[in-house]
């Protein structure tokens, strides 16, 4: 007779419960809560104070079933808000119930949710964390792992936070400045494509009765535009497979990768941006890592991944290698010929006083405003440009159409 093995129940999927009921005072009082059960709802309830009166699942709306992806925003709030309520003396998983159940994103509820009853259990949080390496990488966990260990945890939370928003900031910058480039190009080849599409067409039919020769310019446009109208889904596909083509090889390519990331810290202007964020985000780990406590060796481990570019990466991880067989740092900087001689020159400072969180706290200071400075530059820079690109290509495309005319009433 066979055995039929006994197969462990599917934990339910958390979702949202819509909730009125009765406080303490008598009072009536109503609102929203995530849980895995009406059970589950009503227990909880009755543990804050409120005799439920109703409980019913909430509609979830038709698209998307209300779920979006975590983002580094969201990650950077909560690594505040868990500081701020550690701080205040709020215990660690009351800490995490009340962040999660208040979070507006029902996916990081079930992240910080999961994370609780994990910490709740017994694991300790770094260990709960590194559970989630997409949201949490090695630099957060093993601040957490050294404020565990050294009973200051609140401390280090709130390093942090103050490390993700600082870094996000840098990020938005950065983001910023790539932006109006690449809105200049977009809105530049939309206002082409419209005139070649719809206005050449129109100035075509007029000069077919002419019954002379175009000039060259002319002909040129009109032929763009033929091209264009009978075979703009061969332009479509390519430029949509070009497009993907690039993204699936700069996922799966380092080599790829560290050919864009080097070639982008080489474009005038906005190279000089991602070079000072780099510098600016090594600087800000590199201190904030220091200062916890973390080895020098261990903490550029987790440095090269924070920097944002390849280039730096594979720069930083040359220098563990040469920092752990007992180089100064500040000699390991000087041979990668990638770092400003003040950082060099700070870094010294700092390994022979001892403060050397002090001295990189300062340099990443320093770079994140010259970065907020460039941004701000460049934005004033591009005003203008993005007149003259539009300009020219518009104003190129109407002297096209309008030099038969001019020839004809030249003839005339």
């Amino acid at each position: 007779m066979a055995v039929t093995a006994l197969q462990k129940p599917k934990a339910e999927k958390a979702r949202v419960f819509a909730w009125e009921g009765v406080d303490r005072r008598g009072n009536r009082v109503k609102g929203d809560l995530r849980a895995a059960s009406v059970a589950i709802v009503r227990a909880d309830l009755r543990r804050q104070g409120v005799n439920p009166t109703k409980v019913r699942k909430k509609a979830q709306p038709l698209l998307g079933g209300g779920k979006r992806k975590i983002t580094s925003q969201d990650l950077t709030v909560f690594s505040r808000q868990l500081a701020t309520m550690m701080s205040a003396g709020v215990p660690l998983v009351q800490a995490f119930d009340i962040v999660g159940r208040g979070h507006d994103n029902p996916s990081m509820q079930d992240l910080l949710l999961a994370i609780k009853q994990d910490i709740e259990s017994g694991t300790a949080m770094a260990d709960a964390l590194r559970k989630y390496p997409i949201y949490f990488d090695d630099l957060v966990c093993n601040l957490v792992a050294a404020g565990e260990q050294a009973g200051v945890l609140d401390v280090l939370l709130d390093k942090i936070a103050t490390y993700k928003e600082k870094t996000e900031s840098i990020k938005g910058k950065v983001k910023k400045a790539l932006f109006y480039p690449a809105a200049v190009i977009l809105v530049a080849i939309g206002v082409t494509v419209v005139i070649l599409l719809f206005v050449i067409p129109q100035f075509k039919a007029m000069f077919s009765s002419f019954g002379a020769d175009l000039p060259a310019f002319t002909l040129l446009v009109i032929t763009l535009s033929d091209l264009l109208r009978d075979y703009w889904w061969a332009a479509a596909l390519t430029i949509g497979g070009t497009v993907w083509g690039i993204g699936k090889l700069f996922q799966r390519s380092r080599k790829f990768r560290e050919l864009i990331d080097r070639l982008s810290l080489k474009i005038p202007v906005i190279g000089s941006i991602l070079n000072k964020s780099a510098v600016a985000r090594y600087a800000r780990t590199l201190s904030t890592m220091f200062a916890a406590g973390v080895p020098l060796v261990e903490a550029l481990d987790s440095v090269a991944g924070a920097t944002g570019n390849i280039v730096y990466s594979n720069a930083v991880m040359k220098m563990r290698e040469e920092v752990a067989t007992g180089q100064s740092l500040q000699l390991s900087m000087r041979q990668r010929n990638l770092f400003p001689h003040m950082v060099i020159q700070m870094t010294a400072i700092g390994e022979e006083s001892g403060a050397l969180d002090e001295m990189l706290a300062k340099v990443a200071d320093f770079y994140e405003e010259e970065v907020d400075n460039a941004v701000d530059a460049l934005s004033s820079l591009l005003e203008p440009l993005i007149m003259v690109v539009i300009g020219g290509l518009v104003g190129g495309l109407v002297v096209a159409m309008y030099l038969p005319i001019f020839k004809l009433a030249a003839v005339v």
